[in-house]
């Protein structure tokens, strides 16, 4: 049976693998992006099981405004997925004003507004699927990215919650944390902070300079088709599997982390135990 998916960024990288493979397979899908012209191909090719809107996924109104529209048009939506975002690169104290709001804007506040926008739909409905596109780095943290980790971290952190609120409704929810993968994520057009000379021979600067081709690039093993492949299969799977980890990076990185927080959190048990009131009986495990 062919599903309804709407995806959001799918001008390039899992967004676009994810349409290109929908498509083939006989899905019909409505996919979002700033400019829904880079879709032509496909939509000459595919006809009506291509739905397109333009969708800046900062704008609030226009993402319920594209939402509604969608549903309307298709009916019935089977999955959604949210996929756009962007890497912010440099320390703290280098990104401005402006670029701080834009990264939480566009990773963390939209795909809230989205799932905001969707979920009464789903509901009514009877269920459906939701995918967040989020990241090892929602796990882990590398220097110079703090601001693109808040909002990882941020979003995880709401689907703990939200996922639990929505699922006596039919409603299943992924998050999806790959690893480096061949998306053009990062390189010389990279959002960067402006450098400070304090930073030059800090791990700020020294991404500054892998970013600008003056260093080795990071090792990116994951194949962006695959990724795309694993998220379909995981749709595919009558229950929605809480997180999928994809790649052999992502698996090693978030296997190191959890097992780093497991061992301080451990050995802090004592501590923990000794700041509860004397007339409270904590369970012994």
């Amino acid at each position: 049976m062919s599903l309804t998916w709407f995806i959001t960024g799918t001008s390039s990288g899992f967004g676009r693998h994810l349409v290109e493979q929908l498509l083939e397979r006989g899905d019909r899908v409505a996919a979002t992006a700033r400019r829904p012209e880079v879709l032509d191909d496909l939509a000459t090719e595919y006809g009506d099981r291509l739905w397109r809107a333009s969708l800046d996924v900062t704008d609030t109104a226009e993402t319920r405004n594209v939402v509604e529209r969608a549903f309307s048009d298709l009916g019935r939506i089977d999955v959604v997925v949210s996929n756009a975002g962007y890497g912010l690169f440099g320390a703290a104290e280098e990104v401005s004003d402006d670029q701080i709001d834009r990264q939480i804007a566009t990773n963390l506040v939209a795909p809230i507004q989205l799932a905001r926008a969707v979920i009464p739909h789903l509901r009514t409905q009877g269920g459906g699927r939701i995918v967040q596109v989020a990241s090892v780095g929602g796990q882990v943290a590398f220097p110079a990215m703090s601001m693109y980790h808040a909002t990882k971290w941020g979003i995880e952190g709401f689907w703990e919650s939200a996922a639990a609120d929505i699922a006596g409704f039919g409603i299943g929810v992924t998050l999806v944390e790959p690893g480096v993968a061949r998306t053009g994520f990062g390189g010389p057009s990279a959002d960067m902070g402006a450098a400070l000379a304090a930073y030059d021979d800090a791990p700020p600067g020294q991404l500054r300079r892998m970013l600008a081709g003056e260093l080795p690039p990071l090792p990116a093993p994951g194949d962006p088709a695959k990724i795309a492949q694993a998220i379909i299969a995981s749709v595919d799977n009558p229950v929605a599997p809480k997180r999928l980890t994809l790649g052999s990076d992502a698996y090693a990185m978030a296997t190191a982390a959890l097992r780093e927080r497991l061992s301080a959190l451990e050995d802090a048990k004592d501590l923990a135990y000794s700041t509860d009131a004397d007339d409270f009986v904590a369970d012994a495990r």
